[in-house]
């Protein structure tokens, strides 16, 4: 039972980080307001990855190209606006997870953000 417990705190802390990353490049790009949108983005986006990236030679890319377009479906402004979006979230999900290496010693990812 116990594994089943750090599984799920694992996922519940990623999740957070992957989703204040989208947060926090959401609003710095399209003033958006709501954590909400984020985890529910990054859970989309990570479930989008999934069914994606797995295809021989080319899925990375194509998963790349759903998850931006995931992005652009749940925030205002067009592909470009979501491709910003997308590589500030990666960039603040490698800050925020080198923080928190820094200060815990954690080794974590961040859900639904690919990459990071």
């Amino acid at each position: 039972m116990i594994p089943i417990v750090g599984s799920l705190v694992t996922f519940i802390v990623t999740l957070a980080i992957g989703a204040l990353a989208i947060y926090l490049a959401a609003s710095f790009t399209v003033n958006a307001d709501s954590y909400t949108q984020a985890i529910i983005t990054a859970l989309l986006g990570a479930f989008a990855w999934a069914l994606t990236s797995w295809i021989p030679l080319v899925g990375p890319l194509i998963a790349l190209v759903v998850w931006i377009g995931v992005i652009n479906w749940r925030y205002p402004g067009g592909w470009t606006t979501a491709a910003l979006i997308g590589v500030l979230a990666w960039l603040s999900a490698l800050f925020i997870l080198f923080i928190v290496d820094a200060a815990l010693g954690l080794n974590l990812g961040a859900f639904g953000v690919p990459g990071a």
